[in-house]
């Protein structure tokens, strides 16, 4: 397999072991958690080969990045290079499942590019109108036992910013916010008229230093997780609804404007942006030409 199974990412491979023991039977990896040909894919055909040892079959794989078409077509070479190389009758043909917030326009597109995908899951388009658009949330896992951790993905907005972080409104002289600013736990907050610099979380060029007139702490902890704390009750769904509205009236008005809204700035702390490139290059496989 040229080597193929060398540069994976060890904890996608310990999290695939771990999800294969307690699921057997239903073995269907995401794969783009760092990268689906040199981590995810290998990871996968690792553990499904273990699997067929012990007399079970793995499903299969799921996309939810990147260019479906290309990275369908590229894993099913590698599963049949896998049947050929290990003898394994059957691998060739392993399921590959794509999502990604699918609808009729990308299946179609999908179709004329020419694919390998076995199924597709819908989900935002089949259940929302979309005149009134679907507001997407997924929570991340950052730290776990107080240690950091990032999802990587060949889509950078999918990009997770790792640690347990503070985040802070920074406002202007005329009243309306600037930029909100994630730092992590451990660091200072900002101060007013304290000269901050503000950068991009993933892009080096873009930061600017910024000096608030008025700071505003954005996140609160209701519970910590531990069974010892006591849990804080959430205010009523009214007052945060009241809540949103309040801030919303605070924004300047081009970043509310329906036609070609400014976009809002959201950025990290220069430690914070260190900490997340560090992190970064350290855990994302290193490809190689021939």
């Amino acid at each position: 397999m040229a080597g193929g199974f060398g540069e994976t990412n060890s904890s996608e491979l310990a999290a695939f072991t771990s999800y294969a023991l307690a699921f057997p039977d239903n073995f269907l990896a995401l794969v783009d958690t760092y990268d689906v040909m040199r981590s995810g894919v290998p990871n996968f055909c690792a553990v499904a080969l273990a699997l067929r040892d012990l007399g079970y079959k793995a499903m299969g794989i799921r996309l939810d990045s990147g260019d479906l078409a290309y990275l369908s077509c590229e894993a099913r070479k590698f599963f049949q290079a896998i049947e050929k190389e290990f003898g394994v009758s059957g691998f060739g043909k392993m399921g590959i499942t794509a999502s990604n917030d699918l609808n009729e326009e990308t299946l179609d597109h999908l179709n004329k590019q020419g694919h390998e995908v076995d199924a597709f899951g819908i989900g935002t388009y089949l259940v929302t109108c979309y005149a009134q658009a679907a507001l997407g949330c997924v929570f991340k896992l950052v730290e776990i036992n107080n240690q950091p951790r990032m999802k990587l993905s060949e889509d950078v907005s999918k990009v997770s910013i790792p640690c347990k972080k503070r985040c802070y409104r920074l406002y202007g002289r005329e009243g309306y916010p600037l930029v909100d600013l994630m730092i992590g736990e451990n660091e200072p907050a900002p101060k007013v008229e304290e000269r901050i610099l503000c950068r991009h979380p993933f892009n080096e060029s873009k930061r600017a230093y910024v000096v608030p007139q008025r700071v505003e702490e954005l996140l609160k902890c209701y519970w910590r997780g531990s069974p010892d704390e006591v849990r804080e009750d959430m205010l009523p769904l009214k007052d945060i609804r009241s809540r949103c509205i309040r801030q919303l009236d605070k924004m300047r008005p081009d970043h509310m404007r329906r036609l070609n809204p400014t976009p809002y700035k959201v950025s990290v702390s220069a430690k914070l942006y260190d900490f997340i490139h560090f992190l970064w290059l350290n855990e994302a496989p290193v490809g190689e030409l021939q």
